[in-house]
């Protein structure tokens, strides 16, 4: 009974009963004057059809295009006012003079280094291309100087997060889509809560919609009263409005400077298998200590920045400003993020890049796999020149009908040589990428619409690092616990399955 009393007092209910009163008086509106309900249709059928023609004539994602002329052209009616209101992301002015202000304060803070490039150059054509893209185009550096700890599953990442979170003694910066109250969350909160009262610099920023049915309503408030620096991002008000598409979806913590986390794993115990949600909840994050955490550090500022409307003295919070001596050497970081706000897929274009350039092998594990044309296109043309191309998915869904679109794309996928495995236990949350054994990323991008163009993603590409083999390692490890899709299984599927993986398929770019 108290848990029933709790769902309908909660934040979740009262923005669903918002909604749906929006959706009645529009009802009730079209029903009051349902004299004039010709002329009514007419304009909006035109609506409609103006909208069908400027997402044409757009330069969005092909399939994203089709998931919404769609269903435009099956409810003309209202069909382009949802497009409207939803469907076109933000287009406030102020927001986009903020971003344009972030990066260009980005790149101040973040200028190339042409000799570490001419280094990558001499070791590698391939990497030293991505490594370019990503400084040209992302606007962010290559380092060295940096170290690394690859951390499955998210049981490891909690334990050598707490580690490092109490030997914090200037600042603890965190960045989180989802956070929720339980042990992880519990032990976390209890060395920030203390850090912070002993002057550590301690700042919060959760995604709203991530956490709205996780956190209190104005928990930000609590974190304040605790002496946590917290902000909210894009807080979600029961409107329907273009700006809810488009969340803060990184996992960033930045301590002191010179250590960093990153990775697929939220703040909240399913993560660390407090409770067996989806099965087995596999999860992948990374630590880097040295000088590519710099770039965490500048990605936190900037988003805190854009929500507080102040400007930090960003060099205060170099690397070495807390580390004195020299760092240890590991390879070549690149640290990045994307923006669903701008013309650049940063997300895609380095996936695709990897898949372009792997010559014997590409490992890749995500949660959902919402391929467009040209990613799937890739993954089948690596597979079919030689490539040994395999991809994990979960065993268990936490989203059936994300499932059963993911499963939409394996016929085309094993009718040109690619491997696919889900992973039997249960549910396989990590986001990485291996090519050949030399280049990785580990991060938040997901392989679906979502993450590679309406969200707000992180992530840091490895190059000749020992990661890079620890990431193999536990790629196999976990294929050896989950079970090959074969073409034949997908062929003998009922029919009623595949015809709902087709239409899911149609409408996978909005989910």
């Amino acid at each position: 009974m108290k848990r029933f009393f709790r769902l309908l007092f909660s934040r979740m209910m009262v923005v669903g009963l918002s909604l749906f009163l929006q959706l009645a008086v529009v009802a009730f509106a079209v029903s009051r004057f349902s004299h004039y309900f010709f002329y009514f249709y007419l304009i909006l059928f035109g609506v409609s059809l103006l909208v069908v023609f400027y997402i044409l004539n757009s330069r969005i994602n092909p399939a994203y295009k089709l998931a919404w002329i769609v269903p435009i052209l099956l409810f003309p009616v209202f069909g382009g006012l949802f497009y409207l209101a939803l469907g076109m992301g933000y287009t406030s002015r102020k927001f986009h003079s903020k971003l344009q202000f972030i990066g260009q304060r980005t790149q101040e803070m973040l200028p190339p280094n042409r000799d570490l490039l001419h280094c990558i150059q001499q070791q590698s054509a391939d990497a030293a291309c991505q490594a370019s893209y990503l400084e040209r185009y992302a606007h962010f550096p290559y380092y060295k100087n940096t170290t690394s700890e690859y951390l499955s599953p998210g049981e490891a990442f909690f334990i050598r997060l707490k580690e490092e979170l109490e030997k914090a003694e200037h600042y603890i910066f965190l960045e989180f889509f989802i956070i929720e109250g339980g042990t992880m969350w519990g032990d976390i909160l209890d060395i920030l809560r203390r850090k912070a009262s002993q002057g550590v610099d301690v700042r919060l920023i959760y995604d709203d919609v991530g956490c709205l049915n996780t956190l209190p309503y104005q928990y930000d408030k609590t974190m304040e009263r605790m002496g946590i620096r917290c902000r909210v991002f894009n807080p979600f008000r029961p409107v329907i409005s273009r700006s809810l598409n488009n969340r803060d979806h990184r996992k960033i913590v930045v301590i002191d400077g010179h250590t960093a986390f990153t990775g697929g794993i939220n703040l909240a115990d399913e993560y660390i298998n407090g409770y067996p949600k989806y099965g087995h909840w596999k999860d992948t994050g990374i630590l880097l200590r040295g000088e590519a955490v710099w770039s965490f550090t500048v990605m936190f500022l900037t988003m805190w920045n854009l929500l507080t409307s102040a400007e930090d003295d960003y060099l205060q919070y170099r690397p070495h400003t807390y580390h004195q001596s020299a760092f240890a050497d590991d390879g070549y970081y690149i640290p990045y993020c994307d923006s669903p706000v701008d013309s650049e897929t940063v997300g895609e274009q380095c996936y695709l890049n990897m898949i372009g350039r792997a010559k014997r092998f590409l490992y890749i594990t995500t949660p959902y796999l919402i391929l467009d044309n040209e990613t799937l296109t890739a993954m089948c043309l690596a597979a079919k020149s030689g490539v040994d191309v395999r991809v994990i998915t979960p065993g268990i869904a936490d989203k059936w009908y994300v499932h059963t679109a993911t499963r939409s794309y394996y016929p085309l996928l094993l009718e040109n040589g690619v491997k696919i495995y889900e992973y039997t236990p249960g549910f396989i949350h990590s986001k990485t990428m291996l090519a050949d054994g030399e280049m990785g990323v580990i991060g938040t991008i997901n392989l679906d619409y979502r993450s590679l163009y309406l969200h707000f993603e992180c992530a840091v590409w490895i190059y000749h690092s020992r990661t890079l083999e620890d990431m193999k390692k536990d790629f196999l490890l976990t294929q050896n616990q989950s079970h090959e899709i074969t073409l034949e299984q997908c062929h003998q599927e009922h029919w009623y399955k595949r015809t709902l993986q087709m239409i899911m398929r149609v409408f996978s770019p909005l989910m």
